[in-house]
């Protein structure tokens, strides 16, 4: 779940505010060659691909910039190509997708990187790979970081792509992270390799599990091991965050706090290319605009699990983030409607944190304007805001045989799907103190039309400590003058 769902949309919703971010690393020009499978080669036991259209798109580190720009930051982009008909393809394409190019450079000694995909009936068939992975010649190195260093001032993120293809150099990587820390400026590391040592430093690498098995010795398979060994290079590294990306099992998240895990949401799956350039960019994009690791994380999941619904490198797109993130909190505002146990672990999960839990109750028939502002006046009182919510059986006690008019699963879909509550809990009893007593929250919040020793539940609270607080009402709004409003309105002549 989003912990901080309205800066998540904010943030999204504005182009996470246009923040710069360079990106370094090893371009590629990604081709496609689409076609239709009906038959089986009669020279050999291969499927023939009748071929119906080409496209071409950048990819590798360019394709992290291509996201990025797609989300709406402003990017530039720093690596080198050859000095042929591949760089003019690539610098186009980049170009037409809002990507600042004046810091790609040429390398003599190597072509432009092409990988060329055959697609057949929307499944990828065979992939061609023309391209170098020896070192830059010095040189070229030097030109690089030289053009490099002078867009590190005033940048919201540094990002580092590295596919392995001779970019990426140890000393390229220690001056750009030291010239960036100088600064303060978050670095995001896509590693590659056997050795993670040239990135220490880093504020967060984003290994996948066989490339953190490659470097640490432990079995791919073994994801405990893998995240014990995460744990510890990220130590011994002194990195700021390592993200373990999980392919069908999400994220994991390991920092100071330990390791935790995002799990995907089940998609059908097309194709993976390209959904690692998607979480980096997230990534960068989210910490450039001032998100938190885990919204962040939780951000970058979703990317990735669009992009791997699509054929072919294809970035991700602010409207389509949207569309996820919506998705997302429609299941988590059914999450928030909890039982006993599940709010109780909830809870003591949260006081654990160290956040205070406020707890109110009420009815909630027919949410008017009047218990919008109770509940977030009740929310500012602490971090988390439990409510509990009489069952249609105890209004009708209350109340009389007519109330409800809104029956009690709909009243908590309604409440749980305001940004100022965090859980819904039932109760069938004519108070709350059972559930007050279940949940011991360190503030319990209540209408100023009760006095304090009206309010159940406030002796047991202060009690253990706690602390009562009297919500301000907002004048003539209430359940009650809006019946009574609806029946007169029905009274009267037409």
């Amino acid at each position: 779940m989003f912990e901080h769902p309205e800066a998540v949309l904010r943030a999204v919703r504005s182009g996470f505010g246009a923040r710069r971010v360079l990106v370094v690393g090893d371009l590629m020009l990604d081709r496609y060659l689409w076609g239709q499978v009906q038959r089986i080669s009669p020279e050999a036991p291969v499927p023939v691909v009748h071929l119906t259209r080409r496209t071409q798109t950048a990819g590798g580190a360019a394709n992290v910039a291509r996201n990025l720009s797609a989300l709406g930051l402003e990017v530039q982009l720093a690596g080198v190509t050859g000095d042929d008909e591949g760089r003019a393809a690539l610098l186009a394409a980049l170009t037409a997708d809002g990507v600042q190019t004046q810091a790609v450079g040429l390398a003599r000694d190597r072509a432009t990187t092409v990988k060329t995909r055959v697609i057949g009936n929307h499944q990828q068939m065979l992939r061609i790979d023309e391209e170098s992975s020896r070192p830059l010649a010095p040189g070229d190195e030097s030109a690089l970081c030289e053009a490099i260093l002078p867009l590190l001032p005033g940048a919201g993120a540094l990002v580092l792509s590295d596919y392995a293809k001779g970019v990426l150099s140890d000393s390229l990587c220690q001056r750009l992270l030291a010239a960036a820390r100088a600064q303060g400026l978050p670095v995001l590391v896509d590693p590659k390799g056997r050795d993670f040592a040239k990135y220490a430093g880093a504020s967060l690498i984003t290994p996948n599990r066989a490339e953190l098995a490659l470097t640490t010795g432990v079995p791919r398979e073994d994801l405990a091991g893998l995240l014990q060994a995460a744990a510890s290079l990220r130590g011994e590294l002194d990195l700021g965050l390592l993200v373990l990306t999980l392919s069908e099992l999400g994220l994991a998240l390991v920092d100071d706090s330990g390791t935790r895990r995002i799990p995907a949401l089940a998609r059908e799956v097309f194709d993976v290319s390209g959904a690692g350039d998607t979480v980096i960019a997230t990534f960068a994009a989210g910490l450039a605009a001032g998100l938190g690791a885990s919204d962040t994380a939780h951000l970058a999941n979703l990317a990735a699990g669009v992009v791997v619904g699509k054929v072919g490198t294809v970035p991700i797109t602010g409207p389509e983030l949207l569309a996820a993130i919506s998705g997302e909190l429609a299941l988590e505002q059914a999450a928030k409607i909890l039982d006993l146990a599940a709010a109780q672990a909830r809870v003591q999960g949260w006081q654990a944190a160290g956040e205070r839990v406020v707890f109110t109750n009420g009815c909630f028939d027919l949410l008017h304007v009047g218990h919008v502002s109770y509940l977030e006046l009740a929310r500012r009182q602490g971090q988390r805001l439990v409510v509990g919510l009489n069952t249609d059986q105890s209004v009708r006690a209350l109340k009389g045989p007519e109330r409800p008019l809104i029956g009690e699963q709909d009243r908590a879909r309604v409440l749980a799907a305001l940004a100022a509550v965090d859980a819904v809990v039932l109760f069938d009893e004519a108070t709350p103190l059972e559930l007050i007593l279940a949940l011991r929250p360190d503030v319990l919040a209540k209408g100023a039309d009760y006095r304090e020793e009206e309010v159940v539940g406030a002796p047991e609270v202060k009690a253990w400590g706690g602390q009562v607080v009297l919500i301000p009402l907002v004048d003539d709004r209430s359940t009650t003058g809006i019946i009574q409003r609806l029946d007169a309105a029905r009274g009267a002549p037409a």
